[in-house]
C-alpha cells in the first residue's frame, strides 16, 4: 500500500466564493501513480468546506443563495460579539471539511456532472491549504 500526499493552494477573496478543484484533485490521483484506492481532500480551518456539486453557474449561484438563507448574517449570534464571523462557522459546519472518492483505474470515481468543490465561507480572503491524500495500491 502506498501513501501520498500534497497541498493544493488556493488565494481566496471571501465569504461564498466556490472553487471547482477537480481537476486538480485528479492531478493528485495521476501524480500519485495509485491505481486502486482513496482519494481525500481537506481543509483545515473552520470556515472553509469541499464538497461536490454540478459547478454549473447558475447552481453556483442558488448554492450560495441557499447558504445564506439557511444561516443568515448577523442576526444576532453569540459568536458575533468576539467576531463578526458566526454565520461563517455555522455554514461550515453544516457542510464539511474534507471528502473522501474511491479510485479506480487511477481516476477518483466521480458521476458525469459531479465536481469536487472548496467553498470559502470566512468573510474575508485567505490562503488556503487543501490536504490532498491518496492512499491504495499502483497495481
Amino acid at each position: 500500500m502506498v501513501i501520498y500526499s500534497t497541498e493544493i493552494d488556493l488565494a481566496t477573496e471571501g465569504e461564498t466564493q466556490i472553487f471547482d478543484i477537480t481537476l486538480q484533485v485528479r492531478n493528485v490521483v495521476k501524480d500519485s501513480g495509485i491505481l486502486k484506492g482513496l482519494v481525500n481532500a481537506f481543509v483545515p480551518g473552520a470556515t472553509g468546506a469541499i464538497t461536490t456539486m454540478e459547478y454549473e453557474p447558475r447552481l453556483v449561484e442558488d448554492t450560495i443563495n441557499l447558504l445564506k438563507r439557511i444561516v443568515p448574517k448577523g442576526v444576532g449570534y453569540q459568536h458575533d460579539y468576539q467576531d463578526d464571523n458566526a454565520h461563517s462557522h455555522l455554514r461550515a459546519s453544516l457542510l464539511s471539511p474534507e471528502i473522501t472518492f474511491p479510485i479506480i483505474k487511477g481516476e477518483p470515481v466521480l458521476g458525469t456532472w459531479q465536481q469536487i468543490v472548496f467553498i470559502e465561507l470566512d468573510t474575508r480572503g485567505r490562503e488556503r491549504k487543501i490536504i490532498v491524500t491518496v492512499v491504495g495500491d499502483k497495481k
